[in-house]
């Protein structure tokens, strides 16, 4: 990646509808340059995706709590989460602790109900969220070459 294509991706983090035109007087390329560029990111897999940020609570979802669980069942509880509505990320970690599990949903009762699912996969820890922050933009590694 040279250091145009960095700035195509920032921009891209920053506002992933924003026109090919626009890109292309941000980083002063022609817009066919820019649509070449952004496609061959695609290929790379640099750029993975576009997607809609949500508003949680306007989803009906403003309770979120981070899940810690020793689990006694590793596949069963990732099924187990990869199935659940309220389940916004799942994580197999190394350590003490086998999953740490991010949910959304609309109650203290729901969240309660989501815990006594879950305990047949393994003991649960939960940390509700009181507030967070969420990078945006994320830059890529200088790698020095040798």
């Amino acid at each position: 990646m040279d250091q145009i294509d960095k700035k195509i991706v920032r921009e891209l983090q920053l506002n992933a509808k924003i026109s090919m035109k626009e890109l292309a007087e941000i980083v002063h390329l022609s817009a066919p340059a820019v649509i070449e560029r952004v496609r061959k990111l695609e290929e790379q897999q640099i750029i993975e995706g576009y997607h809609a940020s949500v508003a949680l609570k306007k989803m009906h979802r403003p309770m979120r709590a981070i899940i810690l669980f020793e689990s006694k069942d590793c596949k069963a509880l990732a099924n187990f989460c990869h199935n659940h509505p309220d389940v916004l990320e799942c994580y197999r970690v190394a350590g003490e602790i086998s999953y740490i599990v991010k949910i959304a949903t609309h109650s203290v009762e729901s969240l309660e109900q989501f815990i006594d699912d879950s305990m047949q996969y393994g003991t649960p820890s939960t940390n509700i969220v009181l507030s967070s922050h969420e990078k945006k933009v994320i830059e890529p590694f200088i790698v020095e070459e040798k």
